[in-house]
């Protein structure tokens, strides 16, 4: 039989905590594990510019023919602008995607596939970590090769900056790394403006191809604020992918909206590159779902609901930025190795506790957070801000179990 020749596989432990929250009895309970954002009662509502972009799309919409493998070009342009801005030297193109892993997932096979000088081996990427969990899974299932570096110090408070400029040197010319736009996930410890733009320069230097994962613009300073970085890398380097997300931003995330956006100094090997990259998706899920790319593109063409879009992001932002600062304030953060998190940026950070800590969390108070401690600070109602840290505390005062003789 078939089947039963597979071994079985074990859930994600992520996403598998999905279920134990939901049947956890314990009305106290508090989500932290998985990326969505929650308002003060633990909701995560649909905004009020979609639910407008929806009812304009329910009324108008004519057809439901396919689009192609390319997804919505209008969509696609809007996307394009949103995180390069009006005005850039370089040529682009761009191809909607399934959510952001898609276009990942998309931009690893485009680097997988490119023909290699004879003799090479797999096309390798530099991934700084900690990084998203599913970074590595999509990477290796295309057939990337993976190195990787640290991108905190030993602490795990502070970025590594002299480490990634040393990769950048040891790198091979031709590989890719991979640099998140903003919002680093899981951290929260982002490049400044000044890094950036040394950074670029370097890559631009040793003849590396920049792949940038970009999934919480808004999220950190604002939307042209959390852009600033990949644009400066833009400019600077030949030729770079860039995986856009808009399940966060817009709130979409069960429609799965995404992007994969290409710049380039020339427009003949742009051409082939998305010819390719449409091959690829042909071959992959054929074409993307329409819907929540239509509702993007119904926002962004329209100012009105663009700005209400915009106010509703930056109450979102804002309210990061108080729960950071909260609990960055409280008496017990600096034990706890939580003042820095009034200086980091969109919605997670990590705690720097073992399985033990989480565990206990989860057993003792309710708390879940991701099985590598990162916690999704977008879930932290700022009413239970004290009631966290001071769970958090317990739970690291703990003894440890004694081991048997």
């Amino acid at each position: 039989m078939l089947f039963d020749r597979f071994d079985l596989q074990p859930d994600d432990p992520l996403l598998a905590l999905i279920g134990e929250v939901r049947a956890d009895p314990r009305r106290h309970r508090l989500d932290l594990s998985v990326g969505v954002y929650r308002d003060e009662k633990g909701q995560t509502p649909v905004m009020r510019a979609v639910k407008a972009a929806e009812a304009q799309l329910v009324a108008g919409h004519a057809s439901k023919a396919y689009l192609g493998p390319a997804g919505d070009a209008d969509f696609c342009a809007r996307i394009a602008n949103l995180v390069l801005g009006a005005c850039t030297s370089r040529h682009t193109a761009g191809m909607q995607s399934v959510g952001g892993t898609g276009a990942l997932r998309l931009a690893a096979r485009l680097l997988a596939v490119n023909p290699r000088p004879h003799g090479a081996g797999p096309a390798t990427i530099w991934l700084a970590t900690p990084t998203w969990g599913n970074h590595v899974p999509v990477f290796e299932g295309a057939g990337l090769r993976i190195r990787t570096f640290a991108h905190t110090d030993a602490k795990g408070g502070a970025l590594d900056f002299s480490a990634w400029l040393e990769i950048v040197e040891r790198a091979e010319p031709g590989d890719a790394i991979l640099l998140q736009g903003c919002g680093h996930n899981p951290t929260g410890i982002d490049f400044t403006s000044a890094q950036w733009a040394t950074l670029a320069t370097r890559i631009a230097d040793k003849g590396l191809f920049p792949l940038v994962d970009l999934a919480y613009q808004g999220f950190g300073l604002g939307l042209e604020e959390d852009a600033t970085g990949v644009r400066a890398l833009v400019e600077r380097v030949p030729e770079t992918l860039i995986a856009v997300s808009c399940n966060k931003t817009f709130g979409l995330y069960r429609d799965r909206v995404g992007a994969l956006l290409m710049t380039g100094t020339q427009a003949a090997p742009l051409a082939k590159a998305m010819a390719n990259a449409k091959g690829l998706a042909r071959g992959e899920y054929s074409m993307p779902p329409d819907h929540g790319a239509a509702v993007v593109r119904t926002i962004l063409e329209s100012a009105e609901l663009t700005a209400l879009w915009t106010r509703e992001l930056d109450a979102m932002r804002a309210r990061l930025v108080q729960t950071r600062a909260a609990i960055a304030a409280h008496p017990l953060a600096a034990d706890l190795g939580l003042s820095e998190l009034a200086d980091q940026k969109g919605m997670f950070c990590l705690l720097g506790a073992g399985l033990r800590v989480v565990q206990r969390l989860k057993d003792e108070s309710a708390i879940y957070v991701a099985p590598d401690g990162r916690v999704n600070l977008a879930g932290l109602p700022l009413s239970r801000v004290d009631d966290f840290v001071a769970k958090l505390s317990s739970a690291y005062r703990a003894p440890q179990p004694e081991m048997a003789q």
